[in-house]
């Protein structure tokens, strides 16, 4: 009988893939990490990790007659995680945790961990997420319910991580998985799905930094021909497109087209100053050989539509790329993730426009 380690959130997801996976005869053993200290969803935000999740998955874990175990990895979240997020603010950049998270914690890091420590068979998570063989290596498809799509968040995990992964309810639309939930009682089956950064509690980074005593020093607002408009009040409170916030007076509407760091500067401009056929990302993770690139696109921020790619180029860990038509500039730091119709090839962080 195969070992499958399943990743319980607490949600409807992974409980619903816990099932499946108990009814397919598989060994089913729950774990769910300890990430945070967040102790509840106040307010009505719905943030996954709080102490809330750990109960609800050890109630589903009890209702399947499953082991269920927790692990407590708050130091390595802190450490990969939020202090990434908080150095990549304060550097100008727009950092992209779920990503990272996926890379160095639940998914990858735990991968290995089932694989090298519980010697388990495969890591199933609730992931939206589909897999195929491409040239006999396991690649990650585009869940069919595009609608609820995480593949973007799994650019950067690496290939033997992929390797052991399976995905119970990738062939589901979210509306199936939540009808097998109510009509197998699971616990959890009304639960609301988790929408914001689990860490920061709903709350925008520029306050979630204030709050714990770390400030970036407000600087000028400069537009794009040299002129001084007014000041900022800290880069970390703004990102590549932003629109609203800025609070200068200008004849046009102004967008942020740039953080100018070592000058500690805003840039903006008009919307046409925006858009951009270039955009580089480096630390390219591979997960199907270059050979099999062909007419592939590109999505630099979740929920984005794949934009087309004209041309590019791998040199070592870096990835330019030329976009087909112009498109509004991504956000230095995010992820840049690479398609081939539904294939994710890779992902890389971005570094230019």
């Amino acid at each position: 009988m195969k070992k499958v380690i399943v990743a319980l959130s607490g949600g409807v997801d992974s409980s619903v893939s816990a099932f499946l996976l108990k009814s397919q005869g598989f060994d089913v053993i729950g774990i769910t990490l300890k990430l945070s200290s967040v102790d509840s969803c106040d307010g009505g935000l719905q943030v996954c990790c709080s102490t809330k999740d750990i109960l609800d998955a050890r109630r589903v874990a009890d209702f399947l007659g499953i082991p269920h175990f927790v692990l407590d990895w708050q130091d390595i979240f802190k450490e990969k995680v939020i202090d990434y997020f908080i150095r990549e603010y304060l550097s100008g950049k727009t950092p992209n945790p779920c990503a990272i998270c996926n890379k160095d914690v639940k998914t990858g890091l735990l991968g290995m961990y089932v694989k090298k420590i519980l010697k388990a068979d495969f890591l199933a998570t609730g992931h939206y997420i589909r897999t195929d063989y491409i040239a006999g290596k396991k690649v990650l498809v585009r869940g069919k319910d595009d609608e609820k799509d995480q593949s973007y968040f799994l650019s950067l995990l690496t290939r033997d991580v992929v390797e052991m992964l399976i995905f119970p309810v990738g062939e589901m639309s979210k509306s199936e998985v939540r009808k097998i939930a109510r009509e197998e009682s699971i616990p959890v089956s009304e639960k609301k799905d988790s929408f914001e950064i689990c860490f920061t509690a709903g709350k925008e980074p520029f306050r979630f930094l204030s709050e714990r005593g770390i400030y970036a020093p407000e600087g000028e607002v400069v537009h794009i021909s040299g002129k001084v408009l007014g000041k900022h009040k800290g880069l970390p409170a703004y990102t590549v497109g932003q629109r609203r916030g800025i609070s200068v007076a200008w004849k046009e509407p102004l967008y942020v087209l740039d953080k100018d760091i070592s000058n500690n500067r805003l840039i903006a401009g008009e919307k046409e100053h925006l858009f951009t056929r270039e955009v580089q990302a480096e630390n390219l993770n591979i997960l199907l050989d270059l050979e099999h690139w062909k007419d592939i696109k590109v999505q630099g921020r979740y929920r984005q539509k794949p934009i087309e790619v004209e041309q590019f180029s791998v040199e070592r860990n870096r990835i330019k790329v030329l976009l087909k038509e112009p498109h509004p500039k991504f956000a230095v730091g995010q992820v840049l993730a690479v398609y081939k119709d539904d294939t994710l090839l890779g992902g890389g962080i971005i570094t230019k426009n």
